[in-house]
């Protein structure tokens, strides 16, 4: 069977996703900057690790792989920031891939080829066995599953082949995880500590002494202080990149005549579905919703709350089966079509036509984008863009790009691709592309650029200022709060805050893990509150936000035998977490220790000025 599998061509695009999907588990992003290549062949190395190469056509291919499996789930191109992420799942994936390859080695992990027969006999890939050719009455077939893969048309498609590759790579990382993480066991008083943590309930009253009425100035933070918590701290206060960009943007304007025309254009959908025609392929055919109008306009079955008002409101308006007049909201005008209600909860399905500009106002913005682009993009004079902005009478703006993220302008939306473009490689002065969007055109300046990592001293000085000021002006507060404190265990914390001019709260119930307006999260504050005794008053409690005085007025305990009922279930989450954290921290470790050297800097703009 396996020398038939070896014969194989390759498969269709089924197991593009098969053959990565397992490795992002292992994605932590690291990498020391290393002197790349002087010109870009396929066998460049993208990445060294550990003396191994990462060649640029494979992750090329893996990255296009991705972001093309993306492009086809979602029914639209991806922006250059879009791209740039599935580049760095890529990379991560094939530094982890090498990683693990030398950590089989080093640990005598491997793989025969009996292993591989009786893997692809006994458990197949989850891709296939949802795949509907393998089920019979909406559930795995596993004879229907093995009468194909023993197939001629399996041979000639090359399924072989790549159920060869998939179970290379699996087969051995399930061993590997078996030796890291096979012996994990949760008693049942850990289980029970975990359940109460989550269900226990309780009530406060607390005084709190807000740290934002101290001033600033009370506090001094000496120079050596900060010095010592950045020695100490310093590995928590790396940073992403930070660049600051100038932008022009030709905005693709909308009017009234096209909400008009898509009003209109909504209606004859309307008149259609009326007449006779289905809603769910004029959905499949319209609505700009891609996602839902894959599944004929569907947005499932669910109560109040899940829209925006006015298309809710119109929603539950209709009667079964009645189509909508043309609701309009931010995202555009929709057709709705309820297909079943109980009570509040409604099956519904809905089109979207988006507003967008009419031909003639787009043609005055595709003008002026192209005359924008043959005067700013892509140019290396910085002045270039300012003479381009003056002569179109086009506004500027600046805004800052943090690494890894979508540069967002002035009013709060995404201007595309501009983030990707400026750690790309782009050098100061330099002007980019011209890019699109739904919103408008941009060129974008790259100003000034500041690269990631550990800040020098003198650069996070201020920055741990700020954090040491905000713990000290809660520390100087301490004092008033204890002798709130002994007051209220003399008395109560009622007359004990009227006699200082303070206010007592009264919390809602809550649980550890919830935010309580007041107390905060995670703090000491909250473990307080569950470790007193009902109508205890505690001493006074730091924390980040200010200091605490609090009395426990109630608590609802968890009920064992509720959690005793689901305690399996949760011992199988438990261990299956603890699992996965275990196999985490060892790749991390790894990843940490590995010695990789990462080109994409100098390879982006070396690519860059290879084209330019």
């Amino acid at each position: 069977m396996l020398q038939q599998m070896r014969s194989s061509a390759k498969w269709v695009w089924l197991f593009i996703v098969i053959c990565f999907v397992g490795v992002f588990l292992f994605a932590e992003t690291s990498g020391l900057l290393g002197v790349g290549p002087t010109q870009i062949t396929p066998g460049t190395a993208v990445a060294e690790v550990n003396g191994v190469d990462v060649p640029y056509v494979t992750w090329v291919n893996v990255s296009n792989q991705l972001a093309q499996q993306e492009e086809r789930n979602s029914g639209r191109s991806l922006s250059l920031d879009e791209r740039r992420r599935f580049e760095d799942q890529a990379f991560e994936q094939l530094v982890s891939n090498i990683l693990l390859e030398q950590e089989y080695k080093r640990r005598g992990i491997t793989v025969s080829d009996q292993e591989i027969i009786e893997a692809s006999q006994q458990s197949p890939p989850p891709e296939l066995m949802q795949s509907p050719d393998f089920q019979t009455d909406g559930q795995f077939d596993i004879a229907k599953y093995r009468r194909f893969i023993g197939s001629a048309a399996a041979r000639s498609q090359g399924v072989l082949v790549q159920l060869e590759s998939y179970y290379r790579q699996e087969i051995p990382r399930a061993k590997l995880f078996d030796q890291l993480a096979g012996d994990v066991f949760v008693s049942d008083a850990k289980l029970w500590s975990v359940y109460r943590d989550l269900n226990d309930s309780t009530r406060v009253s607390f005084v709190a002494f807000d740290a934002s009425t101290v001033p600033d100035s009370a506090v001094t933070i000496p120079d050596g202080e900060l010095r010592s918590f950045y020695d100490k701290y310093k590995a928590q206060l790396e940073r992403p990149g930070r660049a600051v960009v100038s932008v022009i943007n030709v905005p693709r304007t909308i009017g009234s005549a096209d909400s008009a025309a898509t009003q209109q254009r909504a209606l004859t959908l309307r008149n259609e579905i009326i007449a006779g025609s289905s809603f769910e392929d004029v959905a499949r055919r319209e609505s700009s919703d891609t996602v839902s109008g894959r599944e004929g306009g569907s947005l499932g079955t669910g109560g109040k709350g899940r829209f925006v008002q006015p298309f809710e409101d119109a929603a539950y308006a209709l009667k079964v089966g009645e189509v909508s007049l043309p609701v309009l909201t931010q995202f555009g005008y929709h057709l709705i079509k309820v297909d079943a209600r109980k009570g509040d909860t409604l099956t519904m399905r809905h089109i979207l036509l988006r507003v967008q500009q009419s031909d003639s106002s787009a043609t005055r913005s595709d003008r002026l984008a192209d005359s924008l682009s043959r005067m700013a993009a892509a140019q290396e004079d910085a002045a270039r863009f300012d003479s381009a902005a003056k002569a179109l009478s086009l506004p500027t703006s600046t805004a800052v790009a943090i690494e890894g993220e979508p540069l967002i302008g002035s009013n709060g939306r995404t201007i595309p691709s501009v983030s990707a473009w400026a750690f790309g490689g782009a050098r100061v002065g330099e002007t980019s592309e011209l890019y699109d969007s739904e919103d408008g055109y941009f060129v974008a300046r790259l100003d000034s650029l500041t690269n990631g990592g550990i800040p020098k001293f003198e650069d996070a000085k201020d920055d741990i200022r700020r954090q040491l000021i905000s713990r000290k002006k809660a520390e100087s507060l301490a004092p008033k709060a204890e002798a709130l404190a002994k007051a209220a265990a003399a008395g109560s914390l009622e007359s004990a805050a009227a006699a200082a001019g303070l206010t007592v709260t009264q919390s809602e119930m809550f649980t550890r893990p919830q935010f309580v307006a007041g107390l905060g999260r995670f703090n000491a504050a909250v473990g307080a509150a569950f470790s007193l005794p009902v109508g205890a008053v505690s001493s006074a409690i730091v924390t980040d936000q200010g200091v605490v005085v609090l009395r426990v007025e109630r608590r609802i305990e968890a009920d064992k035998a509720t959690w005793e009922a689901q305690k399996a279930t949760q011992r199988r989450e438990a261990i299956s977490s603890i699992q996965q954290l275990r196999v985490r921290t060892f790749l991390n470790e790894i990843r940490k220790d590995a010695k990789v050297e990462d080109h994409r800097k100098e390879i982006n703009a070396m690519a860059r000025q290879q084209t330019s």
